[in-house]
């Protein structure tokens, strides 16, 4: 599935936003300057390398490095540099977390159907698939992956933060102006603040008032959020988010709905609200004893 790669460019109250879809969210470049041709040359910049990613690392492509690696049925196969740092880093929160975070978890949304609102999967559901999850079963040994059949591997944990600062390392040499790269509500400042001093970003609401749960003021640096405003379900009065702990296959306990993270990175800032989330009722303690940034809507 390739996203639809028209680029729409246009005057915003003293900015330029340029705009494209990728990764089936809604993607913007914000660029503060009278020069449209400038904010267009960044924004194809940021899409092309955006579709890159996409084309490169969805699961839904039958063309992309996942699904070489999904469908090897057991046998080894080669992996190319960029990979193979995605695999190490995913391999590394899989340590840090015990196994809460793993790239091949990804098979468990065959038993969590979030377009189906009253509906969760039973015990049975989940224990069926648990047996094809675990980055313990998989052999790397790079960059050679060797991963047992009927497993999967999925980078969406990580995918879409990755592709923002890849995005922003592509077009930070030539930035002389200000811009946010912002992809589904995951962004990165470009070059230097804007004339206010600070980007104000919103961070959306956890009720359905549309106003911005916080208002963010960043002025240089990343924020990625985690949570389940967009993905759940509500069974008999119980709300079950979207972030699985890979271990029991099942949505953390307590977890807010929303946590924002502030980084240097896009990544380091998704790594952290993710991880947040899986602690649960932990989560702002996590945080905390991280030295991190961060707001948390409950």
């Amino acid at each position: 599935m390739q996203s639809d790669t028209r680029i729409d460019v246009h005057e915003d109250r003293g900015f330029y936003r340029g705009t494209f879809i990728a990764m089936a969210n809604p993607c913007e470049v914000l660029c503060q300057t009278t020069d449209a041709e400038a904010a267009l040359s960044l924004t194809e910049t940021a899409a092309h390398e955006a579709w890159r990613i996409e084309r490169k690392f969805s699961r839904y492509r039958d063309d992309s490095v996942v699904h070489a690696i999904n469908t090897s049925d057991g046998a080894p196969i080669e992996v190319d540099v960029e990979t193979s740092r995605l695999i190490d880093y995913a391999t590394t929160l899989h340590d840090l977390t015990e196994g809460a975070f793993d790239i091949t978890s990804g098979i468990l949304r065959r038993a969590w159907r979030f377009d189906i609102a009253d509906r969760k999967p039973t015990e049975d559901d989940i224990a069926s698939l648990l047996g094809r999850v675990g980055w313990r079963h998989v052999a790397w040994r790079k960059p050679i992956l060797t991963m047992p059949a009927g497993m999967e591997l999925d980078f969406g944990g990580i995918g879409k933060e990755y592709a923002v600062d890849r995005a922003v390392g592509l077009v930070a040499g030539g930035a002389t102006l200000a811009a946010l790269i912002n992809f589904g509500g995951d962004l990165r400042t470009v070059g230097p603040a804007p004339a206010s001093g600070a980007w104000q970003v919103g961070i959306e609401s956890v009720n359905a008032s549309g106003q911005a749960g916080n208002l963010i003021k960043l002025r240089t640096g990343a924020l990625a959020t985690s949570g389940d405003t967009k993905r759940f379900i509500e069974v008999d009065g119980k709300r079950y988010g979207h972030i699985i702990d890979a271990r029991t296959g099942w949505p953390a306990s307590d977890a807010p709905r929303s946590i924002t993270v502030a980084a240097d990175t896009c990544l380091q800032a998704g790594t952290f609200s993710t991880l947040a989330m899986l602690q649960g009722a932990r989560a702002e303690e996590f945080l905390r004893e991280e030295g991190v940034r961060y707001w948390c809507l409950r």
